[in-house]
């Protein structure tokens, strides 16, 4: 199995992606691809290298993580002079296409600017992911899909050495949560719709990944069992700190009601005894409610770094082994086993 660092080659060749999934008969190509391998193993590396950690941790921040951050600040900045407009409809404020557009036109740059100059060619792959990261400006959503197309791109960062394995904590606690603030805001905003019908894909109508990695935050040392996720003290506590219980947070700012009511997934989900189990299981769900949803892959791109070359037949999916962690008296974040690797497609663990 490759390091995803080291799968960078002189003789790439980038290009602009393109969408290829056009059918449903198309899904089983997918299924079977270099890409779907690789994704499943990005997410479950980022699983593992994320146990035991809290957003307050020192961290040492890689230049081109502190440069990216800087780009979702800027976008961010883009949101705040872009105000909504006074418009009939109460959903889908339409200055969101006047924001996308600014978006659009700054990301080439954006990108570029955070790339060392070993990667800058890869702009052109980069920033098609990249701009569909954050909804569409036609319909005025956003859904599990364009959660997806970031997660993308930050593997693509990955498999051509932009960014390295050292920089996966922050890369979760520090990059990819500053993305979720910003995706928010936008939906607050501009009244976004989530995409699909009512974000049947999603587990709090717009997102599903940070449930995945905020429930494996969890697997080593928590300080809260799952069954306490739902108590306003808790998530009062630490919000800031865990991922997980950020999301929980998010959800009753925008949602009124009982939590069983508004959010049956998520409370049948605090009855699992396990935060380790409640991480993997919502791996699975995501390969079964996400990424086997044609509706949701249609829009999903390839180039010469995500492909659909098909990966060797037998090749297990990779899996996070979840909560194990050597006994070793530390005040420091504890070690954790080394995390599955991705990358060529190869993802024999």
């Amino acid at each position: 199995m490759a390091d995803a660092n080291a799968e960078n080659p002189p003789n790439r060749v980038y290009v602009v992606p393109e969408k290829k999934i056009k059918s449903a008969m198309d899904m089983a190509k997918w299924e079977k691809s270099e890409a779907y391998y690789d994704l499943l193993g990005f997410i479950s590396s980022m699983s593992v290298a994320l146990q035991g950690t809290r957003a307050s941790q020192n961290l040492e921040v890689s230049p081109v993580v502190e440069k990216l951050m800087n780009a979702i600040d800027r976008l961010e900045q883009l949101a705040v002079e872009t105000p909504p407009i006074d418009q009939p409809a109460r959903f889908g404020n339409a200055a969101f296409k006047t924001w996308f557009q600014k978006m659009r036109s700054e990301s080439t740059q954006l990108i570029a600017d955070a790339l060392p100059e070993t990667a800058k060619e890869a702009v052109k792959e980069l920033q098609v992911y990249c701009e569909e990261s954050f909804g569409n400006s036609t319909r005025i959503d956003y859904g599990t899909g364009h959660e997806l197309a970031f997660v993308m791109f930050l593997m693509c960062l990955f498999k051509i050495g932009a960014i390295e394995r050292k920089d996966e904590v922050a890369v979760g606690l520090k990059l990819f949560d500053k993305y979720i603030i910003l995706v928010r805001k936008l939906q607050v905003t501009y009244r976004m719709e989530p995409a699909g019908s009512h974000g049947v894909w999603s587990l709090d109508d717009f997102q599903f990944v940070p449930f995945i990695w905020g429930s494996a935050q969890l697997a080593v040392n928590s300080p809260i069992e799952p069954a306490q996720f739902v108590e306003d003290k808790t998530i009062d506590k630490y919000r800031k700190e865990l991922m997980f219980v950020g999301c929980i947070d998010y959800i009753r700012q925008v949602k009124t009601g009982h939590f069983a009511e508004h959010s049956n997934q998520l409370w049948s989900i605090s009855a699992v005894p396990q935060w380790s189990k409640i991480s993997t299981g919502l791996l699975k769900m995501y390969q079964k409610e996400v990424l086997s949803k044609f509706p949701v892959i249609q829009h999903v791109f390839f180039g010469s770094i995500l492909t659909l070359t098909p990966v060797k037949p037998g090749t297990p999916l990779p899996c996070p082994r979840l909560g194990m962690v050597p006994r070793q008296s530390t005040s420091a974040v504890p070690p954790v086993p080394a995390p599955p690797k991705f990358g060529d497609g190869d993802s024999t663990m």
